[in-house]
């Protein structure tokens, strides 16, 4: 199976920056779409963006718009969440997920179309 890694979590003040990193093993991501998922104390799993395989489609949750940005090498065994202006409601364990799809070019942020899932890594915006 492919195993995957998140790193890059922490502690933040509200208006900073966070770049998460997801690392597969022992296969590389060139033909999995890449999602990145979030689960705040309380509340359910989110769908925060998702990635094609080849990098051309991106999707993001309306509350992440604009802050938040997801990339990958089409190549490789990488993917990243670049996480701008903090807000305390970003608070929570970001999860890695994965899904093989040869050369389909599409994605969705729902739990049910990825497969492999990293253990997460915690952010905490807090003063």
């Amino acid at each position: 199976q492919l195993q995957l890694v998140e790193s890059g979590g922490g502690l933040v003040q509200p208006g900073g920056s966070l770049r998460l990193s997801c690392t597969s093993a022992p296969f590389t991501l060139d033909y999995y779409a890449i999602a990145w998922f979030r689960q705040a104390p309380g509340k359910e799993r989110e769908g925060v963006s998702s990635i094609s395989s080849r990098g051309g489609t991106t999707d993001y949750a309306d509350s992440v718009k604009g802050r938040f940005t997801i990339s990958r090498n089409t190549t490789g065994n990488t993917a990243y969440l670049q996480m701008n202006s903090l807000k305390p409601e970003d608070r929570a364990v970001y999860y890695c997920a994965s899904q093989w799809v040869g050369y389909r070019d599409s994605v969705r942020r729902l739990e049910d179309d990825y497969e492999y899932w990293g253990r997460g890594t915690q952010v905490t915006v807090s003063s």
